[in-house]
């Protein structure tokens, strides 16, 4: 089938493609002959119950450099596509809410990926929180006490904010660390939401697991392993991915919060797991289609429009 299909995401000029899972879904599109029509998050506009967004039909090219090309600026209907895909990146603020909150005035007669009702109502590490028993030991709070309480019961902890994103602002406090009062201080001025206080993992000098689903099922998986001298595993901030194999209890988790994901409609998620630890559930923009690939795995990519198109 061909498709009317819009994609809602950061511009594309500053995007890396070597790595970024839109715009392997955008080459997959193109390659299946669905239109594309691309659009920025701030070209939204809601007038009289019409959901109407301003952007360009693109083509996409595989190429470093002379990746894609725009079409003439055009007003579309969104209620005349047939898909969108959400894919800005966070962070999850009020912005990132209000245009879940205008999405839904087309879905589900639009099919938008991932749903935006659930999308807003599954933050990342508070989605989480609902597979405790997967979780390490884990603090939501802005209270100072219950902070330095946690860190007097496990010595080493990780303290980040709720609604961050990409390792920012991710800080590991050993015991004894006399920092930890100037940090709090920090994030008390900063931050209006509580933040979240886990055990340290040690197992992260060994890799963060990316792990795929699709529709629930687990798709492929990739680690990422921090640099020297780093807590963090981000890719962006020096992380380097490394193929890896699914563990048994890796699996365990995919069967325990695929149901759930299903029954959201979240369609595309990666999940973060730390040695046998889950640490958070990303349904925003998840990431790692591409790697996953060159390593040799699955093409999660047609996994994901296969899975749009049964849904159609």
């Amino acid at each position: 089938m061909s498709l009317h299909t819009a994609i809602q995401m950061d511009p594309i000029d500053a995007i890396d493609i070597k790595g970024d899972s839109s715009f392997a879904l955008l080459l997959e599109a193109q390659a299946r002959g669905h239109e594309i029509f691309y659009y920025l998050p701030n070209a939204l506009s809601l007038r009289d119950g019409r959901l109407l967004a301003r952007g360009h039909t693109v083509k996409v090219e595989d190429s470093e450099g002379d990746h894609f090309a725009l079409s003439e600026p055009r007003e579309v209907n969104l209620a005349d596509v047939d898909v969108i895909l959400m894919r800005q990146d966070p962070p999850f603020d009020m912005s990132y809410i209000t245009a879940t909150h205008l999405l839904e005035h087309v879905h589900p007669d639009t099919l938008v990926v991932n749903d935006p009702m659930h999308v807003r109502n599954a933050p990342e590490k508070l989605f989480c929180i609902e597979f405790a028993d997967f979780m390490p030991p884990t603090l939501i709070t802005r209270d100072a006490r219950e902070v330095r309480s946690f860190r007097e019961e496990f010595g080493d902890i990780i303290v980040k904010p709720l609604y961050g994103n990409g390792g920012a602002g991710v800080f590991r406090l050993v015991h004894g660390d006399e920092n930890l009062a100037s940090l709090l201080e920090l994030f008390e001025q900063n931050f209006r939401e509580p933040y979240i206080v886990q055990q340290y993992l040690p197992a992260v000098r060994e890799g963060d697991k990316r792990i795929i689903l699709v529709n629930g099922e687990p798709a492929g998986i990739i680690n990422r392993v921090p640099a020297a001298g780093e807590s963090r595993s981000n890719m962006h901030v020096g992380g380097r991915p490394e193929p890896i194999e699914m563990s048994a209890r890796d699996q365990a988790i995919c069967e325990a919060i695929g149901p759930e994901l299903r029954r959201r409609g979240l369609i595309f998620v990666g999940i973060d797991v730390i040695g046998d630890w889950l640490t958070e559930i990303n349904v925003t923009s998840p990431t790692g289609i591409r790697e996953v690939k060159n390593f040799g795995g699955n093409d999660i990519a047609a996994m994901i429009w296969d899975a749009i198109e049964a849904k159609l």
